[in-house]
């Protein structure tokens, strides 16, 4: 068994507190991943059961169901627990198919690209 310093024992130990909890997990990829968290150790590896991505864009959403999900810690960002009181989402978010998500995430990493390679085409006047 690996050595379990001080600064372990204190993440564990928080953790332990959401055992059995429903979770946002945010990822270094910026993917938000929300279930409820059934095992971790000591590196924050942790198993998340009945997982789901949340995907965002604009107003629409999508939560695509992965079933029980396995995170490495080191690709963990931020853990919180989700207040099953309150309402997720602002009212003016819109549920839509995994398709039309996909959809959305297309269009968006394409104005994106098209607005760097407008910024690059631009670079060359050098309007100073």
């Amino acid at each position: 068994m690996p050595y379990l310093g001080p600064e372990d024992i204190y993440l564990s130990t928080s953790l332990a507190s959401y055992l059995d909890r429903k979770l946002l997990v945010l990822l270094r990829d910026s993917r938000k991943l929300m279930g409820t968290l059934r095992s971790f150790d000591q590196f924050a590896n942790a198993v998340l059961e009945g997982a789901c991505e949340r995907v965002i864009v604009g107003d629409l959403y999508c939560d695509i169901p992965l079933g029980l999900y396995v995170i490495r810690g080191e690709n963990v960002v931020l853990i919180g627990e989700l207040d099953l009181e309150r309402e997720e989402l602002p009212p003016r978010m819109t549920r839509v198919s995994v398709a039309e998500i996909r959809r959305a995430q297309k269009a968006e990493r394409e104005a994106t690209d098209l607005k760097g390679t407008m910024r690059k085409r631009m670079e060359f006047l050098d309007l100073d």
